[in-house]
C-alpha cells in the first residue's frame, strides 16, 4: 500500500497542534492504517510532544524512547485526561 491512499490524513502541522497538550501528564494511543494488526497500535504512558526540530518530523516520547509519528497513517488518536502528578 502506498502512502497516497492516506492523502486525506492530517498534515504534520495539524498533528502537532492536536498533540500540543502532551506534557508528560497524559497517556496517548495511536492507531495506524496499513500496518500488521500486531503493530498498528502505539500506546504511550506520560507522553510528551517533542518541540519541532529542523527535520519537521512529529516526535513524541515517553521518557524512554522517541517515536516518529507519520500523520497520514493515523486512523484515530486517544488522549487521556490530565492526571495529577504528586
Amino acid at each position: 500500500m502506498g502512502t497516497g491512499q492516506w492523502a486525506m490524513g492530517m498534515t504534520p502541522e495539524q498533528l502537532r497542534q492536536s498533540l500540543r497538550e502532551l506534557d508528560g501528564t497524559r497517556d496517548i494511543t495511536f492507531v495506524f492504517a496499513g500496518m500488521p494488526p500486531h503493530e498498528s497500535t502505539l500506546h504511550l504512558h506520560n507522553a510528551m510532544l517533542i518541540p519541532d526540530e529542523p527535520d519537521h518530523l512529529v516526535k513524541v516520547t515517553d521518557g524512554k524512547s522517541v517515536y516518529i509519528v507519520e500523520p497520514v497513517r493515523i486512523i484515530w488518536i486517544k488522549i487521556g485526561l490530565k492526571v495529577q502528578v504528586t
